[in-house]
Formats: structure tokens, C-alpha cells, sequence
């Protein structure tokens, strides 16, 4: 066996698609983890929900990844505020792509990602080899500097009457960011709140909770009459200080964590993978110094705005201010209203900075 060039730790969709790109272009890899192909593990959590952009599915794609999975397309985006006039609805047409995005669960796509490696013959150990390269994409790093949103992420799957269509939505209500994704015919439900109310809703029966989630989101996706277990998520934001070390890099969740709002953090990191693997296809050196300066500096723009975006939608939105509520009311009109500025917004959420002029 040829000796491992680049070592990645972590068998998320991350650190898949880094290993599959880089045995595309011929460089050796190895990916440490306990998980097999084909050996199933018990979910971390029952379920969650994830959005890939059309940018994340083109990377998927030239990895040879996409066919293996059975997403749902976002054909439109509805965006709202709860008490509030206005309202923005941005369609793939907007965008110029075939759909905003997919959905589908992580641990389905870690667990098609994984198989697909195991069959190509990508080396798999438990323990990180020798190698010019060490790539970090295990997960939240404890040490990432950060901030508590002092918030929780509900997280379910619920049925509605009609079921869903292609159309996500994305309500801001006075607790937090409400997010209905449609996933095979269903909407999974990620709704953030404070902490106390999050643990009530949890607990609650049924009939209880649909009737505070049709409250707080109206109407606009159905009748909510099903719900499955739900779950909670502490959210916070993790940055790294550097994405680098003496032969290290860091990629996905280990460089940043999000809070969920707008749905970046995975696309970021499919991102991160992306460009990485450009830098290390031709590199002699996978560990030289100068070329993880180079990545450095290739993720420092995507990744701090998307990181400054995401933060300020996560906060912008809360709270019972008048003046600021007529305020965020003017802006999504104005959007609706404005084809070039629903354009631009789109297409950065879904290719970063590729998509500024």
C-alpha cells in the first residue's frame, strides 16, 4: 500500500467528501475513524436535518458523490417575521439554478459518503498514520474561541395537511429562528429558543406542541398534524483562531461551528474540503508551510462572512422592539421587491464569495 499522504480525522460528510476528492486526483489518504462501511452505528441524535446549497451538490457531484443520494430539492424560500408585515420569497429561478438546495438527513449522508469510500478502496484506520498532512474534521473543537447564544435548536420531523412541497421556510419569531424544511413529503422542524421553553416543548404532549409551533408560523405551510419525537441542540458559535497548524489543517465544524439559521455550516465546510484539495492535488508537500498558509488564506473571506452573516441573522431578528421590527419588515419588502438584490443574496448564500461581482 502506497503511504498516506494526507491522514483525515473524522468520518462526517466533511472529511468523506476531503477523501474523496483527494483519491480522485491520485493523492494517497487514509481516514481515521471507528466507523465501517456498511456497519451501522446508533445515531447521535434521531434526527438532523440538513440543506445543502446547489454549490455543495456540484461538489458532491465532481466527486462522484451526488448519485448516491435521495435528496429533497428547495425550489423556493419564504421568509418572515412573526407580528410583522412583509415578507421575501426567493425562488431557484432568482438564483439562476435548478433548486436553492436539498435536503436529507447527516447521518444518511455520512453513512451513503462512508460506503461510497469503502468502495473505492480508500485506506480506513482507526488511528492516524504517519503522514505529510493531518486534517482535522472530527467535529466541534472544545478549545475554538466562541460565544453561548443561550439558546437551544428543537428539532423535529412533523406532518402537515398538505403535505409539504418544495418550499422552505424561514419565520423569525420573537424566541428565535424557525425553520420548516421539506423532507420526503414531511417538514423537519428546526426551531430556536431559549433553553426553558425549548426543555417545555420537548416535554410537552402532541396536541400541545403542534398548536405553540401553529402560533408561532401561522398557516402559510398547512394544517401541522403529526409530530415525531423531539430532541434538543445547544447552539453556540466556535471559531478556530487559525484553520492551520505545523502540519494540520482544519476543516468543517473543528474550523467553525454556526448557528443553524440560514443553513451554512455544512456548506461552509463542503467548501473548505473543496478548496483544500485544489491546493493539495499537484503539492509535493501536502504539509509545507506556505501551502497551508495559502489555504488559510483562501477560506479567510467565505468563511468570516458567512460566519458574520449567519451571527447577525441569528440575533437580528429577536426581540419586541418596535422601531426594529418596522425596520426588518422595510428591509425583506424592499428585497421581495428587488429581483437584482434577491439575486446577489442568493447566490452568495449558496456559492460565498464566488458570487460578489
Amino acid at each position: 500500500m502506497t503511504p498516506a499522504k494526507v491522514a483525515i480525522i473524522g468520518a462526517g460528510p466533511v472529511g468523506c467528501a476531503l477523501a474523496l476528492d483527494l483519491e480522485r486526483c491520485g493523492v494517497p489518504v487514509v481516514l481515521c475513524t471507528r466507523r465501517r462501511p456498511g456497519v451501522g452505528v446508533p445515531a447521535a441524535l434521531p434526527l438532523r436535518p440538513i440543506a445543502l446549497s446547489h454549490a455543495s451538490r456540484l461538489i458532491l457531484e465532481r466527486i462522484g458523490a451526488w448519485n448516491v443520494l435521495e435528496p429533497t430539492p428547495i425550489r423556493a424560500i419564504h421568509v418572515s417575521q412573526a407580528g410583522a408585515f412583509g415578507c421575501t420569497r426567493i425562488a431557484a429561478e432568482d438564483a439562476g439554478v435548478p433548486a436553492l438546495g436539498y435536503v436529507l438527513d447527516y447521518d444518511a449522508l455520512s453513512a451513503a459518503l462512508l460506503e461510497l469510500l469503502g468502495g473505492r478502496g480508500i485506506a480506513i484506520a482507526e488511528e492516524p498514520p504517519s503522514a505529510a498532512l493531518l486534517v482535522h474534521a472530527e467535529g466541534s473543537a472544545p478549545e475554538a474561541g466562541g460565544k453561548d447564544y443561550r439558546q437551544e435548536a428543537l428539532v423535529t420531523l412533523v406532518r402537515t395537511d398538505p403535505a409539504s412541497s418544495g418550499t422552505a421556510y424561514e419565520r423569525f419569531t420573537r424566541e428565535g429562528p424557525l425553520a420548516l424544511l421539506p423532507l420526503d413529503g414531511r417538514y423537519a422542524v428546526v426551531w430556536a429558543m431559549a433553553p426553558d421553553r425549548a426543555a417545555e416543548l420537548a416535554g410537552a404532549n402532541e396536541r400541545s406542541f403542534l398548536a405553540a409551533l401553529g402560533a408561532a408560523f401561522g398557516e402559510r405551510a398547512g394544517a401541522f398534524v403529526a409530530a415525531d419525537e423531539r430532541f434538543r441542540i445547544p447552539l453556540t458559535l466556535r471559531v478556530r483562531a487559525s484553520r492551520t497548524g505545523v502540519r494540520e489543517a482544519y476543516v468543517g465544524n473543528t474550523a467553525q461551528m454556526l448557528h443553524p439559521v440560514a443553513g451554512q455550516g455544512l456548506n461552509l465546510g463542503l467548501r473548505d474540503a473543496w478548496d483544500l484539495a485544489r491546493l493539495l492535488q499537484d503539492a509535493r508537500d501536502p504539509g509545507d508551510a506556505q501551502l497551508l498558509a495559502r489555504f488559510a488564506a483562501t477560506r479567510r473571506l467565505d468563511a468570516m462572512a458567512t460566519i458574520r452573516v449567519t451571527d447577525l441573522l441569528a440575533g437580528a431578528f429577536t426581540g419586541d422592539s418596535v422601531l426594529h421590527a418596522a425596520a426588518r419588515s422595510a428591509a425583506m419588502t424592499a428585497l421581495d421587491a428587488c429581483s437584482p438584490a434577491r439575486r446577489f443574496f442568493a447566490r452568495r448564500m449558496i456559492f460565498g464569495p464566488s458570487a460578489i461581482p
